[in-house]
């Protein structure tokens, strides 16, 4: 293959690089940039790049860029056939071009915009099953010596080693995605939802739920729209003795006040006009397990009397029946009004509001846990990339922190619309701030930082910096350390410190 003896510092790295690929296959971008950084190194490029073809819009990326330039870089693309790379992209060969001014393929305005000047490039298809699927590009080889057939043979090994990488790590994300995929089946298929949050706000109510789960007393759930009290009731729910018992969910603003005391306590033929058979409540379906009475507030109150007698005896009669029926029910209820101004106007009695609130339950605003919103991003992705089977990758930077600096009045219900939005109009493999469709006003800066201190604005910063960095490396805390310029042991010691979660 190689016209001259091969040179063992060459064949040396080679033989590494392949033993990582084979060993670790998780970490893709980890190798990729060992594999670029080394190509670079044994050709002598001034600086080099490593771009991906996004199939969905037939588009180049800058997944890696070394230099002085590289971050700047980074922020580009190319079209396929666009500029010395996508020329090499579309026609799937390898190309050496000695004085780039002087070929009308080189596209100068990356070069321009970034303040790099180009002289010659070194640019080889990156390839799998013989399908072009990136490209490894070097820039100026040092001394101002050309680059040559010598140099296009070694950077064409290194580029099939890059291939190799992200084929076995396309087979470990499909892989673990399935896993994924089927985890929220076997979740959803039971009828609940995943949890998600790891912020100090969600672990220290998570702590409540399960010592108020022990017990059989009423909770009462508070919040606003959108905050998950429904996922807290399931905690709960999941979490006690009942857990193999159903949970049985009512949405008390949703059910026609006619039909809501029948919907709740069942009737018995011949109760209503339209009552043509024997009906089974709510309540004597959860026999045995929990009912989750969300929007209790709505209830009117001749039905919030019948529902204080089912807590205080565990006993009710059926609409047009007065032979009482025995539960065995635990009740959760939940509301995002002010509760107690609906008992001071009298709309909601006193008795009945001191019976459910006896394990009251506060979930915080996402405003208020704002670390978790990384999290739950990623998490939304994940799910609505499967369903779209679009290509987007994660989020830029600046995407992330209007996320962050958002204050989210309809909380993770609204997040979830966003990032299920972006998903869908998100043209590029990075969703952008442009995609969530988010309006920041001066309202929205100034909550971000209410209530903060620097130390806690500071730490905010640290943990959503260094969990995009685990992220970025599949959450190998070596690489990563690596890559952040710190110890590993450093880095542990953070992610223990700012309650970090994969």
């Amino acid at each position: 293959m190689f016209k001259n003896a091969v040179d063992p510092q060459k064949f040396e790295t080679l033989i590494e690089i392949n033993g990582l690929i084979n060993s670790d296959y998780s970490d893709a971008r980890t190798l990729l940039t060992r594999i670029l950084e080394s190509a670079t190194r044994l050709t002598h490029g001034e600086a080099s790049s490593l771009l991906l073809v996004n199939e969905e819009n037939q588009k180049l990326y800058f997944e890696i860029a070394l230099g002085s330039k590289g971050p700047d870089v980074k922020k580009f693309s190319l079209n396929m056939g666009e500029g010395i790379a996508g020329w090499v992209a579309q026609n799937n060969r390898s190309l050496i071009v000695e004085d780039v001014d002087q070929d009308p393929r080189f596209y100068q305005d990356i070069g321009k915009k970034v303040g790099f000047r180009t002289e010659s490039i070194l640019a080889v298809p990156m390839r799998i099953r013989d399908k072009c699927v990136g490209v490894i590009e070097m820039i100026n080889k040092t001394n101002s010596q050309p680059f040559d057939d010598i140099d296009r043979q070694w950077l064409e090994v290194f580029a099939n080693q890059a291939a190799l990488a992200i084929q076995n790590a396309r087979s470990f994300q499909r892989a673990r995605d399935e896993i994924t995929n089927l985890q929220d089946q076997l979740t959803s298929d039971r009828g609940y939802h995943t949890f998600i949050g790891s912020s100090s706000a969600i672990a220290e109510k998570l702590q409540l739920v399960h010592r108020v789960a022990q017990t059989d007393s009423s909770v009462l759930i508070l919040g606003e729209s959108g905050v998950g009290k429904e996922l807290f009731a399931e905690q709960i729910h999941l979490h006690s003795r009942r857990s193999d018992q159903p949970l049985i969910r009512v949405n008390c603003a949703a059910l026609p006040e006619a039909l809501l005391e029948s919907e709740l306590f069942g009737h018995v033929k011949g109760a209503f006009t339209d009552a043509t058979s024997n009906r089974r409540g709510r309540f004597e379906i959860a026999d045995g397990g929990t009912i989750f009475l969300d929007e209790i507030v709505e209830l009117p109150l001749p039905i919030q009397a019948k529902m204080l007698r089912v807590i205080q005896q565990r006993t009710f009669e059926k609409l047009g029946s007065s032979e009482p029926i025995t539960v065995d029910v635990r009740i959760i209820a939940a509301t995002n009004r002010d509760i107690e101004k609906a008992v001071e106007e009298g709309t909601f009695r006193n008795d009945l509001y001191y019976r459910l609130n006896v394990l009251p339950l506060h979930v915080p605003a996402l405003r208020q846990r704002r670390e978790d919103i990384p999290e739950l991003a990623h998490f939304f992705l994940q799910r609505f990339r499967r369903e779209t089977k679009k290509q987007v990758r994660g989020f830029t930077d600046e995407a992330m922190e209007t996320m962050l600096s958002y204050t989210w009045p309809g909380n993770v219900r609204e997040l979830e619309n966003a990032v299920e939005r972006a998903v869908v109009i998100c043209q590029e493999e990075l969703i952008r701030p442009s995609d969530l469709l988010l309006q920041k006003t001066d309202q929205n800066a100034e909550d971000h930082y209410e209530a903060k201190t620097l130390k806690q604005s500071i730490n905010l910063f640290k943990r959503h910096f260094i969990e995009n960095a685990l992220r970025s490396h599949n959450w190998n805390q070596t690489a990563t350390a690596k890559v952040l310029g710190i110890q590993r042991t450093y880095l542990s010691r953070l992610i223990k410190e700012l309650n970090i979660t994969r």
